[in-house]
């Protein structure tokens, strides 16, 4: 059938080469671990921790975040062999192509760029929050009216901050990939400090008595809360977005991928268990946990610096993921299923410049104007189910044995592919229905744009001789 038409490996390595202006190959390990790290280290930790403690697992969130982690590590190993196997842009949306075919691909792209738009909207908004926060502090107000986003019963109208903060980061990121990765290095390096910060001052006054009981809410409760705190962990696939970026792909996406993860899983574990030592757990329901239990212990003029951190770390969030969605449009738009401008590369910085203006300006539509807290659940299914479809490809992959033997290979294949699926699957059904409704709504809109525009103008229609036959 024409719309599971493939792409094979070698076609998609091939066609990222034959373009006259391409993607510059620029970052190594070090860039990528600053990258993923600079993707998960964010909103999860500054934010999401004190909720999910409060309201679902208690002191028993670090086996919220191990059981987070657990699923995420399975799916950065399939990812891990993706991106050595095939260093092109696109994560999993290129994947599929090679995989499953063009119309899975398309979903999924389709559903990366909600992934991708709506956690950066969010970011984008938490960030202006934030900012406000530090500003009020000197004093400086912003207009109600322009402090948040369209609610006129609250007599706000746009979120000037959000906006602004989304230009800034799009006008760093058309200066090419090499300034962005070493801007992203710096406050990495600076929200790592204040992270170990935190866990330096904070250890000695944890309370052992504060971690009993341990799982008020039983294991229902840490179930909730690893779904909950997932979002604290999606950013690590933005890196695959980066691989035609990257000098010796096969040896560094890997390293990157998995690095990034582990480094930020051990330092969520053991913030959550500092946290809950420090406060009881009842108490931690409030919008900046970290910097509310250093006031708790009266360590004031540590809780300045976790603010400037959680800026910091917000900043990155928001940086990759606006570098993840402006590659995905790139990677789906030059194999034809969205209009060429998104895949246009300017020839001085060799980056794709149209696009990363447009992605601009929906992310500052979404921040500026929409109230996104409900929203952050999609984000997260998105995500899921991105993951999952990995976890299958790479089964796909063996066997019809189109895997390099080189480069990294996912181990004990087929029993990891199969518990990434089954664990994200699992935190995917603690999800609302609500949520699904509105993520089953999404990818209906997007199959009327595929069958409306994406099948007729697949470069696949232009190259019959490269498509590959289903076996």
């Amino acid at each position: 059938m024409e719309m599971f038409r493939k792409k094979s490996i070698q076609t998609l390595i091939q066609e990222a080469e034959q373009k006259d202006v391409t993607l510059k190959k620029e970052l190594g390990a070090f860039d990528l671990s600053m990258l993923g790290i600079g993707a998960i280290i964010g909103t999860g930790i500054f934010v999401l921790t004190g909720v999910a403690a409060a309201e679902h697992a208690g002191p028993a969130l670090i086996l919220s975040f191990v059981l987070s982690g657990l699923a995420c590590v399975f799916a950065a190993l399939c990812y891990a062999e993706f991106a050595s196997a095939a260093p092109v842009s696109g994560s999993a949306y290129t994947y599929s192509y090679a995989t499953f075919g063009e119309i899975i691909a398309w979903m999924l792209g389709w559903d990366l760029i909600l992934e991708y738009g709506l956690a950066s909207s969010a970011v984008a908004s938490g960030w202006s929050g934030y900012f406000q926060g530090l500003l009020a502090g000197f004093g400086i107000h912003f207009p109600k009216a322009l402090s948040s986003a369209y609610d006129p019963a609250n007599g706000t109208f746009i979120d000037v901050p959000a906006i602004l903060i989304v230009f800034v980061i799009t006008l760093l990121l058309t200066q090419g990939v090499k300034k962005s990765a070493r801007f992203n290095t710096i406050m990495v390096i600076i929200k790592l400090a204040v992270v170990l910060l935190f866990i330096g001052v904070g250890v000695w006054y944890v309370k052992p008595s504060n971690w009993t009981p341990f799982m008020p809410f039983g294991f229902s409760g840490v179930t909730a809360g690893a779904a909950t705190v997932f979002f604290a962990y999606i950013g690590f696939d933005a890196v695959s977005t980066a691989a035609e970026e990257v000098k010796n792909p096969q040896r560094n996406m890997p390293i990157g991928i998995i690095a990034s993860l582990l480094v930020c899983t051990i330092l969520y574990i053991v913030v959550s268990g500092i946290l809950t030592g420090i406060v009881p757990y009842q108490e931690l329901g409030v919008k900046n946990p970290v910097a509310f239990a250093l006031n708790y212990i009266h360590q004031d003029w540590v809780a300045g610096f976790i603010s400037l951190g959680a800026i910091a770390g917000i900043t990155t969030v928001l940086l990759v993921m606006l570098y993840g969605q402006t590659r995905l449009f790139y990677a789906i738009s030059r194999d034809g299923l969205l209009p060429k401008v998104f895949s246009k590369v300017d020839k001085k910085s060799q980056t794709p410049m149209v696009n990363t203006w447009i992605t601009c300006l929906l992310v500052s539509i979404f921040s500026g104007f929409i109230p996104l807290s409900k929203l952050a659940e999609l984000t997260n299914i998105g995500t899921l189910f991105a993951f999952m479809t990995v976890s299958v490809g790479i089964l796909v992959l063996r066997k019809n044995k189109q895997a390099p033997t080189t480069g990294f290979r996912v181990p004990f294949v087929p029993y990891i592919p199969i518990l990434a699926f089954l664990f994200c699957g699992f935190l995917a059904v603690q999800l609302p229905a609500v949520t699904w409704i509105s993520f089953v709504v999404w990818l209906f809109i997007g199959l009327v744009v595929y069958f409306g525009y994406g099948r007729k103008h697949s470069t696949l229609n232009q190259s019959p001789v490269k498509i590959k036959k289903i076996s």
